[in-house]
């Protein structure tokens, strides 16, 4: 069976005794075009079932409205709420977008790149994977004039347009944190120290011992990822310290909600025996007992903030390289997880 042929703007001319130039401005509401004749002239195309081409009018304009996003991962809290800030101000500004995930693979990152530039996005917004070594697989857009926007986990040396919270800051608020509940031994859970966030979250973390005169011990920073049976190792190896720490700052909330229950099931108690504080807000993180102290960290605002620069530049109402580094504002939000002292 044949596919039915595609109905033009030429057909839509034709019934309406109109020019094609006429239907052309009116699909693509040119208020040129009198309201009225507008409607009747879409009431007609999507009865008729009429597509616009877009690769035509891409390859004739050198523009496809389409914004490629990299996420380093598609199953955590923040990155979904950045993803609704991005699409809330695509939409708006009728962009499209493409959206791939490393999976935090380095090379896949490297494949995604490639196969976004090969679709022509205007644009770029990225995340980078835990063990992504340099921006290489970017220069391809940089060459063709391609913005691309990094935000969350970046190079911070690069002249890359960046968005980032204050990660030093924030470690250093949760650390100071669990040492004014009178914690001494305070154990920290992170991951790769190749990205910007967790490398500054344990700055932090250690500054703000060094400001309460606690001596910094290697051997109470776990290094590991942040799966469920990442998070389960982490806690083993915690428990396995000797003596066992008074509190852990974790980088991550899902983490340590598996941590606590971990603790939990092997009697110790939260946070009595063991105060803790989190990362990033995440939902878990106001359902799981006792509920998570953590740093909340503004998702569906870095990804707003994040497409409206992107666009604004495309649409030459900003320069984005001015300034290359955003910083937005995070906050430490107490919970009764990290109350030794029993009140906020």
């Amino acid at each position: 069976m044949k596919p039915e042929k595609e109905v033009t703007i030429y057909d839509i001319a034709k019934q309406l005794k109109l020019s094609a130039a006429t239907i052309s401005r009116a699909l693509n509401d040119n208020t040129s075009v009198k309201a009225s004749t507008r409607k009747k002239i879409n009431d007609l195309a999507g009865s008729l079932g009429y597509r616009q081409n877009v690769v035509a009018s891409s390859l004739r304009l050198q523009k496809t409205n389409t914004i490629g996003v990299i996420f380093h991962e598609l199953n955590s809290y923040f990155i979904i709420s950045v993803l609704a800030g991005i699409e809330k101000v695509a939409t708006e500004a009728k962009y499209n977008l493409i959206i791939v995930h490393s999976a935090e693979d380095a090379n896949l990152e490297i494949a995604n790149a490639g196969n976004l530039f090969q679709k022509r996005v205007d644009g770029v917004i990225a995340s980078l994977s835990f063990n992504t070594q340099n921006l290489n697989h970017f220069k391809q857009f940089e060459s063709k004039k391609i913005p691309v926007v990094f935000f969350d986990r970046v190079f911070q040396k690069s002249d890359s347009a960046k968005i980032i919270i204050n990660n030093f800051e924030a470690g250093y608020d949760a650390t100071t944190h669990l040492i004014e509940q009178g914690c001494k031994r305070i154990a920290h859970i992170t991951s790769s120290l190749k990205r910007n966030v967790y490398a500054e979250r344990l700055r932090g973390y250690k500054h703000a011992l060094l400001d309460h005169n606690l001596k910094y011990e290697e051997k109470l920073v776990v290094i590991d990822g942040f799966k469920e049976e990442d998070a389960i190792r982490s806690a083993k190896k915690i428990m396995a310290m000797k003596p066992l720490p008074d509190a852990i700052f974790i980088t991550n909330d899902f983490c340590a909600a598996v941590v606590m229950q971990a603790l939990k099931d092997a009697g110790i108690r939260i946070p009595q025996d063991i105060a803790i504080v989190g990362f990033n807000n995440d939902s878990i993180s106001k359902v799981i007992s006792p509920k998570l102290t953590t740093i909340n960290y503004p998702g569906f605002e870095m990804g707003q903030l994040a497409a409206r620069t992107l666009i604004n530049h495309l649409k030459g109402v900003w320069d984005m390289s001015v300034p290359g580094t955003m910083v937005m504002k995070s906050e430490l939000i107490v919970r009764e997880s990290s109350l030794k002292k029993g009140k906020k």
